[in-house]
């Protein structure tokens, strides 16, 4: 029933066999990072060695080592390990896993870790299928994902299942890793007379953002293409390690989880006045290939909400940055997104607009359609003139100040609202000054 693993150690001497699959851990020992969940009293690592598995979820980005952990776990703790993959399998293959992990309990007495890849591809249904053999312990369940679990798997599993985060592997991590996949001659490239030197290897551990998998594969890429010496050998040097590389691969999917993280951090950095996080967080969204479009409308709205009449050019500033982009496009028009993001950022900011906006609106919702006072509704017409339409209403002009002091415009029962509420940053200072003189104005009567 289970499926063969990518990195499995059935055959892990097959020198035919990729150096990823050959190199894959088999023990808690040889595992690379995760230090968080596997280290000394970690809550994964008491839950392996008392022999006490709970079904749970691996979430963490590719080549974090989700496949392998699920496979030590298992064997560490005795437990058969069943695999399926939810790109290829069904409720048929779900119900057959099933079955093989009863037979294992009652043939050979063991219980059975089953191991899903790609959790979040199946559908509700699907999940559904997973809930009474894990509820009555017919399998523990090892979900492996790349996505939120809180959005990609419904409440009812992930309420019996524990998530565990795994993080990419840190620079260090990743050149231990290399190191013995050098110096190993049974599994890795230690009888192939390879030379490479630490400089290059640092280059790779840095290129890779984090992925193992990703850094033997280059790694063996990079021993291939080697110019050999004259006695068979093989020097990775530094040009060669950069042509397989080619560039850095950053960790983004732009409709998912890290899109929204990355538009959390630009919004929050020009909230909080940083423009070096501003421009920061807006290029690693441009270098993630995510719609230079989106981030400016974004930008909008961060003018109205956070900078709003502190300074109201702001709103320009990112409506013509919009349409700038519109005319020079990628990547000329890149350059006026991150003005614009910068401008906002050193913007003094307030949220009285925004403020008032969502209390104006939260009143609308709860207090109905409250009549339009009759001074100030619109009289076309005889009729509405007779039955009172615009009667008593002032012509502010007429008025010193520009202001008819005893004129009301609100529906007589919000008479004693006040949504807006200006500050004293910015131009809304002067705005402040403004109302606070007409407020004063008004409770004098105009007199």
């Amino acid at each position: 029933m289970s499926e063969p693993d990518l990195f499995s150690a059935a055959g892990a001497d097959d020198p035919g066999r990729p150096l990823a699959d050959r190199l894959r851990p088999g023990t808690l020992e040889e595992f690379v990072g995760q230090q968080h969940l596997l280290g000394p009293g970690m809550p994964l690592r008491r839950a392996i060695e008392s022999d006490r598995l709970h079904s749970m979820i691996f979430w963490g980005p590719p080549g974090t080592g989700k496949t392998t952990l699920a496979r030590i776990v298992a064997e560490r703790t005795g437990y058969a390990f069943l695999q399926i993959s939810a790109v290829f399998s069904g409720v048929k293959d779900i119900r057959n896993a099933i079955e093989e992990a009863r037979r294992e309990r009652h043939e050979q007495g063991r219980p059975a870790v089953l191991f899903v890849d790609e959790v979040h591809r199946f559908n509700k249904s699907q999940l559904d299928g997973f809930l009474p053999a894990v509820e009555d312990g017919t399998v523990t369940l090892i979900g492996a994902t790349t996505e939120n679990p809180s959005f990609e798997l419904n409440a009812a599993l992930l309420s019996r299942c524990r998530v565990y985060v795994l993080k990419p592997l840190e620079a260090d991590d990743l050149r231990r890793m290399l190191d013995r996949a050098l110096a190993d001659a049974e599994r890795g490239l230690g009888n192939q007379a390879v030379e490479v030197g630490a400089e290059e290897l640092d280059l790779l551990a840095a290129a890779v953002d984090g992925d193992a998998r990703r850094a033997l594969t280059l790694l063996e890429l990079a021993v291939e293409t080697a110019r050999s010496s004259g006695d068979g050998g093989a020097r990775v040097d530094r040009e060669t390690m950069e042509a397989v590389v080619g560039g850095r691969v950053r960790r983004y999917d732009k409709a998912g989880d890290q899109h929204y993280d990355l538009i959390s951090a630009l919004h929050k950095s020009i909230r909080g006045s940083d423009p070096d996080g501003a421009v920061y967080w807006l290029c690693r969204m441009l270098d993630g290939g995510d719609d230079p479009i989106y981030i400016a409308r974004r930008l909008v709205r961060i003018a109205s909400e956070d900078v709003g009449n502190a300074d109201p050019r702001a709103l320009q500033v990112t409506l013509n940055a919009r349409d700038a982009y519109d005319f020079l496009g990628t990547p000329e028009g890149e350059l006026a997104l991150g003005q614009a993001a910068i401008y906002l950022a050193v913007a003094p900011k307030s949220n009285a607009a925004y403020q008032a906006f969502n209390a104006a609106s939260a009143e609308v919702a709860d207090s109905g359609s409250l009549e339009v006072p009759s001074h100030i509704r619109n009289a076309p017409t005889r009729l509405m003139k007779q039955l009172g339409y615009g009667e008593g209403y002032q012509y502010d002009h007429d008025f010193s100040g520009g202001v008819a002091a005893e004129q009301t415009f609100l529906p007589e029962e919000l008479s004693d609202r006040v949504y807006y509420q200006p500050t004293e940053r910015g131009l809304e200072g002067r705005i402040r000054e403004r109302v606070e003189e007409l407020q004063r104005h008004r409770r004098k009567g105009g007199g």
